[in-house]
């Protein structure tokens, strides 16, 4: 009876044990690369905000609608945002107030605080306008 075969049983798991031990080493590597980013963020009750806004030295940049950047009413471009946040920075020590209206987005949000914590401004809040 030669076209009968033998039946084969048994499983190896040599090739699936290599698998799991490359994904191991792998996740180990990377997790504690993922443990540095983020910001530390602290949400205020809004009594306080409203106090400290009219006692302090802020510069106050408001996000509109249409993702325009607004600075003592004047419009600013994104690209020269971080300059003009540092050079304001010196005069006003307290930081950076973002204030954005209702439908801004998340992503101009972002741009901002991106520009002005690479230009050395270390205190961000955000308030809704």
């Amino acid at each position: 009876m030669a076209g009968q075969r033998k039946t084969f049983n048994e499983i190896n798991i040599t090739p699936l044990t290599d698998i799991f031990l490359v994904l191991l080493i792998i996740m180990m590597v990377i997790a504690p690369l993922l443990d540095q980013q983020g910001l530390n963020l602290a949400v205020p009750n809004m009594i306080e905000v409203q106090d400290e806004i009219k006692d302090s030295k802020l510069i106050k940049v408001l996000v509109t609608n249409d993702n325009k950047y607004m600075l003592d009413e004047e419009e600013i471009p994104i690209s020269e945002a971080g300059k003009i946040i540092s050079e304001r920075a010196k005069e006003n020590p307290d930081g950076l107030l973002i204030m954005t209206e209702a439908d801004a987005t998340h992503g101009a949000v972002v741009k901002l605080m991106d520009e002005a914590r690479n230009n050395g401004v270390v205190n961000i809040s955000i308030t809704e306008y």
